[in-house]
């Protein structure tokens, strides 16, 4: 598995990112696997070179966190490891606890290192932008848990360009440590980042480790009928949320013909298309069964062709904007 620098820092990360949505309580969402099930996954990651985690504590309310953090500690020296978690969503009814308040972002982090049981999160995301509270009281605070080494780096996650570069700007101009990556919404079906996020960071050297890759499996052709669908693809709301549009059908056709011809699986082209795109680091993976790390290990090694690459993306077409929120 080859490792590259995360933007402009020095930081590694490997070239394929294992989200760790998947594993926590089937309590919180029927798709997700318990501590048993997820273990065997996460070895596996490790096997293959994986060495970049991506987490946040919303994530089954806090019980990603802890399976990861227990098999990481027992199998694998702390240093051999890239621990990215987010903040922001809310992780019970308290008022103070959700969102980017100085309070929170305090209380959270360290709620993070507990769970993970480790003393340091080496990149600690912005799971959404805040509404109601002021950039500058987030920035400043998260500023604050890098001075105190508790976080190494800090990266944000889907919002509108124009919110990112104020926040870019407000870091510079006061001396805050910088957010050095993005995490956003990118795949075949969902190309809005390519009008204004992608050439922002691409601009400002920032490294790029999108979500969804295969749009929640659209594009590994797994939704033509309703008994081909997955639990999570029957029982996931963001799924109706985010896809489903008339146009997205030829999409998917078109990467099923690209597929096709090239004799491969249609998770391995999609995941290529991503992992090749200008600016790109390394597309986020959610894996769930071990079958599925062969495609994501395999697109690394294909290189597609023009035609093919074109014959995926004519058909596309703009769409609002999804996955802010």
């Amino acid at each position: 598995m080859d490792h590259v620098r995360l933007g402009q820092t020095g930081l590694k990360v490997s070239r394929l990112i294992l989200g760790c949505m998947t594993f926590g309580d089937p309590k919180w969402a029927p798709w997700v696997l318990d501590e048993e099930r997820s273990r065997p996954i996460l070895r596996k990651a490790l096997d293959l070179g994986i060495t970049t985690f991506d987490l946040a504590d919303m994530y089954s309310i806090g019980a990603s966190e802890e399976i990861v953090g227990r098999a990481l500690r027992e199998w694998v020296p702390r240093d051999r490891v890239v621990i990215a978690s987010k903040l922001y969503n809310p992780m019970s009814e308290g008022p103070n606890d959700r969102g980017l308040s100085r309070k929170h972002v305090f209380e959270a982090v360290d709620a993070s290192l507990r769970r993970l049981q480790t003393d340091y999160i080496d990149l600690y995301q912005i799971h959404r932008f805040d509404y109601e509270t002021p950039l500058e009281e987030t920035l400043d605070a998260l500023d604050d848990v890098v001075r105190s080494g508790k976080v190494r780096y800090l990266g944000a996650s889907s919002m509108h360009a124009w919110q990112f570069m104020k926040a870019l700007g407000l870091q510079q101009s006061n001396g805050w440590a910088p957010f050095v990556s993005m995490q956003n919404h990118y795949n075949l079906l969902y190309r809005e980042e390519e009008r204004e996020m992608l050439p922002l960071c691409l601009s400002e050297g920032i490294g790029v480790i999108p979500w969804s890759p295969l749009a929640r499996g659209a594009l590994a052709g797994n939704r033509r009928t309703e008994d081909d669908l997955t639990v999570r693809g029957r029982t996931d709301q963001q799924v109706a949320k985010l896809y489903g549009d008339d146009r997205d059908g030829a999409v998917v056709a078109a990467v099923r013909d690209v597929a096709a011809r090239l004799g491969r699986p249609m998770a391995q082209v999609a995941y290529s298309w991503v992992a090749s795109r200008p600016g790109v680091t390394a597309p986020i993976v959610g894996i769930s069964k071990m079958e599925q790390f062969a495609d994501a290990v395999a697109a690394l090694e294909l290189t597609l062709d023009q035609e093919s690459v074109s014959r995926m993306t004519e058909l596309y077409r703009p769409k609002a904007v999804a996955g802010h929120i």
